[in-house]
């Protein structure tokens, strides 16, 4: 599964971070092969899973922003055996390992704001778990390549893009690809 996953990446590198039911049904109509659902309860979430699946697309579920989830191996359980998602992204590394354990696509989720986050974020054994890693904000190149010259797993950046130039010196840092809640940008490549 996580082959395809980074396949799909490899095809076009911008990820589709839906927000709300307006964005999903955007986003069916893009080229963006895998779409972030970061939005949804939990009488909800099968059913916006099964509209980026009908259109092809591969579907990874925010964990910690579905309403009605907790931070528990359940949680990961629960979309495992109630959705058709391909994956989830998490803060949480016991979240990030559940989901590995299960056969999902696992990826974790940092907000480097600060010297001393990276400097934690280089000491947690994430890695070993993930699939990939998504950092935010992704408008900082220079931390992107610090960040990919010591990860064992690929890097995916999002947060504050706001146009192709954005995109490029992301992806040029060596980020495999941009996720984005902005619908212009997943229709720039």
């Amino acid at each position: 599964m996580a082959d395809d996953f980074l396949k799909k990446l490899n095809e076009m590198p911008i990820v589709a971070s839906v927000k709300d039911d307006y964005g999903l049904d955007e986003v069916l109509n893009s080229e963006c092969g895998v779409v972030f659902i970061i939005y949804g309860d939990l009488c909800s979430i099968a059913r916006i899973v099964s509209k980026v699946k009908e259109s092809g697309k591969i579907a990874i579920v925010h964990i910690d922003l579905i309403e009605g989830l907790t931070s528990r191996d359940i949680a990961v359980k629960y979309i495992r055996e109630n959705t058709q998602a391909d994956g989830i992204i998490s803060t949480k590394p016991g979240i990030v390992k559940a989901a590995k354990e299960m056969n999902l696509i696992a990826i974790q989720r940092f907000f480097l704001i600060d010297s001393l986050a990276l400097e934690n974020f280089k000491k947690q054994v994430v890695h070993e778990y993930a699939d990939a890693i998504e950092i935010l904000p992704a408008v900082m190149p220079k931390v992107i390549r610090k960040v990919v010259s010591f990860s064992r797993v690929p890097v995916i950046v999002g947060g504050l893009i706001s146009d192709k130039e954005d995109v490029m010196l992301a992806l040029q840092a060596g980020a495999v690809a941009v996720s984005s809640s902005n619908s212009a940008i997943w229709f720039l490549l």
